[in-house]
């Protein structure tokens, strides 16, 4: 018996819930420790609706692997034994990304507090990451066999388990949406949101970490647009960094890497842009040149240090 699923965060189509191919709907709840997806309890609401199976999943930041846990639960606690829980592991926005040890924090913090193991979604080549919940978690593994894979039909290639003894779940597509098969029928996965000793957690409703004012402009500042079309206003400040960040010679994510800064690093900055996913920093370099480097996430404002 097996079930497909579909998973969603805060800018999918409701139309993606109602395909009638999907068994089951799986939600993006949190990220890190200061990002609800708005549309949570609504996708959540909607997938119920429609008779699916349900799941919810945080999108691990790297930051404290306990404190990134409680705050999932306390976001959804109310949902607790209603879905299976997950948990994201993936490189980008994640500072702890080749940490092995993070993920096993996170899920006995999480097994702690509900009394649930959580699975763990991860790409194939990424699984010796998590190996060390193999005897604790199912794992649901990414890999596909091209981007533009849009059909149901399970492209034929073999997939790893890695040290898990079996795949939960395999997610085959990750274009115009997210396709999934779960090895299970309906009685096992709710045996996974509510196995047995499963408790509501007894923590106060979480909301995001209160983060430093978004950087504005005063009104006297100066501002340009660059070559590339982004605006760019001159602030000069000292951040420092909480988490690993690369520092790069534009404010692309594609442009060249200077090197990687990591946690505690103070870089001084002459201006700020937000663009793309980010708010970006200028610092000024020797010979009148500059390197770029993220500060924010531009949709949340989440900070990835502090400023100065």
């Amino acid at each position: 018996m097996a079930m497909y699923t579909v998973d969603v965060y805060s800018g999918s189509s409701d139309s993606i819930i109602r395909d009638p191919h999907a068994d089951g709907v799986i939600v993006k709840a949190t990220q890190g420790t200061g990002y609800v997806n708005p549309r949570c309890n609504h996708q959540w609401d909607l997938a119920g609706s429609l008779g699916k199976k349900r799941g919810l999943y945080h999108y691990a930041g790297g930051g404290n692997p306990v404190a990134e846990a409680q705050f999932f639960i306390s976001n959804i606690k109310n949902y607790v034994g209603k879905g299976i829980l997950i948990l994201d592991w993936e490189s980008y926005e994640n500072s702890a990304w080749g940490n092995t040890n993070w993920a096993r924090q996170f899920v006995d913090e999480v097994h702690r507090l509900t009394g649930v193991w959580p699975l763990i979604y991860v790409q194939e080549s990424a699984l010796w990451q998590v190996a060390n919940c193999a005897n604790s978690c199912g794992a649901w593994v990414a890999k596909y066999a091209s981007m533009t894979w849009g059909s149901w039909t399970l492209p034929g290639m073999n997939v790893s388990s890695g040290a898990f003894k079996f795949l939960t779940g395999w997610q085959f597509t990750g274009g115009d949406m997210d396709r999934s098969i779960f090895y299970l029928d309906a009685a096992s996965w709710d045996k996974l949101a509510n196995p047995e000793g499963t408790k509501t957690p007894d923590l106060p409703a979480a909301k995001p970490n209160p983060a430093p004012t978004p950087i504005k402009p005063a009104p006297s500042a100066t501002n340009w647009v660059d070559s590339l079309g982004d605006r760019w206003v001159e602030e000069h400040g000292t951040f420092t960094t909480n988490q690993r960040i690369n520092l790069r010679w534009g404010a692309r994510v594609s442009s060249s890497l200077i090197g990687t800064l990591p946690a505690g690093a103070v870089v001084k900055y002459d201006a700020y842009s937000r663009h793309g996913d980010y708010v970006w920093l200028r610092q000024p370099r020797s010979n009148g040149q500059f390197g770029y480097l993220v500060c924010r996430n531009a949709y949340t404002d989440e900070p990835y240090g502090s400023f100065k």
